[in-house]
């Protein structure tokens, strides 16, 4: 057998990417063995668990690849399990450290952290929150979601993103849909969905902590928070464990649920965050029959939210859109199918589409972030 052959094959293993961090299986070190006989490739691989939900896909994976190799016959794919020193291997190499820090905090990091908050429940935070990351990841960012309302989860359907995440040496790795990495407290509770969540304060606090800092994220563009209604408890420690995280408040048309939203809002005085913007969510839409806009909801309240933040923080609030009412955006998280991508066309998709762009192609920058530099002293 040629070392020729062998090097088309590890270069054919280099294409194939591990489905959860999305890095190739040889920079990981997943590859156990190849060899080929008679044209037959004989492939090897270290899953990092026992029952990887992502063992189908490696397999087929590896066997596409390696079966383009010219001379190569057929594939077979060996799957074995990684030592508990290969794991810890793993987790150095993917965090380079052992220490269970926020990388979000770290200086240089450039991931844009937007915590999606709300007045009150009902207005759709949580569906708007959905589809903005669905809708990010479509565009070609890297995404990450974390479902923050740990009382009231419900990204995990909105998105159908229900499946456990698999555990590597105490680290997290998250599971995906449409792209978008997500964590919530459902694969968390035994009694699965219906079983309630009876946190106090720190409880809250630390579960939070964990899924920033126990979750593999990767190097992620943007982070989205679907935090709970109100100013709570998880609300402040956003602010704590996130510093530079910027908030977005989500509101319906409709004078009451305004003025609650502008408390939310209005938060960030004490917590020293940044309120980027408001959108508007069942906002008018047009009559099925006429064609006449319809307030269902009220009129108005999104500028009024921004005005007034605007005025109270000194400084520039935007209303970022409004998203027009579309019982669709309700269907399609019953179903686990967003709207931007089922009917990418409809109004609230176009409105949530250029959201999205708007949030999600702001630069990278450095301003505002600490560097870790002290002054030099006066000559």
């Amino acid at each position: 057998m040629s070392a020729t052959l062998l090097d088309l094959i590890d270069a054919a293993l280099a294409t194939v990417e591990d489905p959860e961090i999305h890095r190739p299986i040889t920079d990981l070190k997943m590859v156990k063995s190849r060899e080929v006989v008679d044209g037959v490739a004989m492939i090897a691989v270290w899953l990092t668990v026992q029952g990887c939900p992502m063992r189908d896909t490696i397999t087929s994976r590896v066997t596409e690849a390696v079966g383009a190799v010219p001379g190569i016959t057929s594939v077979q794919v060996e799957l074995d399990v990684m030592s508990e020193e290969q794991r810890k291997e793993l987790r150095s190499t993917l965090v380079g450290h052992d220490e269970r820090d926020i990388v979000f905090t770290k200086p240089g990091n450039l991931t844009r952290v937007y915590a999606i908050a709300s007045g009150k429940g009902g207005v759709g935070k949580s569906s708007i929150t959905a589809n903005l990351a669905v809708q990010m990841a479509a565009s070609g960012l890297t995404v990450g979601l974390v479902d923050a309302d740990i009382y009231g989860h419900s990204i995990p359907r909105l998105l159908g993103a229900t499946d456990a995440p698999t555990m590597v040496e105490g680290m997290i790795m998250p599971p995906q849909a449409f792209g978008v990495r997500v964590i919530s407290m459902l694969p968390f509770k035994p009694g699965g969905v219906s079983q309630p969540v009876a946190f106090r304060g720190p409880m809250l606090h630390r579960a939070l902590q964990q899924f920033l800092a126990d979750v593999w994220w990767g190097d992620l563009d943007v982070l989205l928070l679907d935090l709970p209604p109100g100013t709570g408890d998880i609300a402040i420690s956003v602010a704590q464990l996130l510093p530079a995280a910027e908030l977005i408040v989500v509101t319906t048309p409709q004078t009451a649920a305004a003025e609650v939203a502008i408390r939310a809002g209005m938060l960030a005085q004490q917590t020293k965050t940044r309120v980027s913007g408001v959108i508007e969510n069942m906002s008018a839409f047009p009559c099925p029959h006429c064609g006449e806009p319809m307030d269902l909801f009220g009129s108005g309240g999104g500028q009024m939210v921004a005005e007034t933040l605007s005025r109270e923080l000194g400084t520039d609030v935007p209303l970022l859109g409004r998203v027009p009412f579309d019982v669709r955006l309700r269907e399609g998280g019953d179903s686990g199918q967003p709207l931007v991508l089922t009917d990418p066309d409809a109004p609230a998709s176009t409105v949530l589409r250029e959201i999205s762009t708007r949030l999600g192609t702001r630069a990278r920058g450095l301003a505002g972030m600490s560097l870790g530099l002290t002054p030099a002293g006066r000559l």
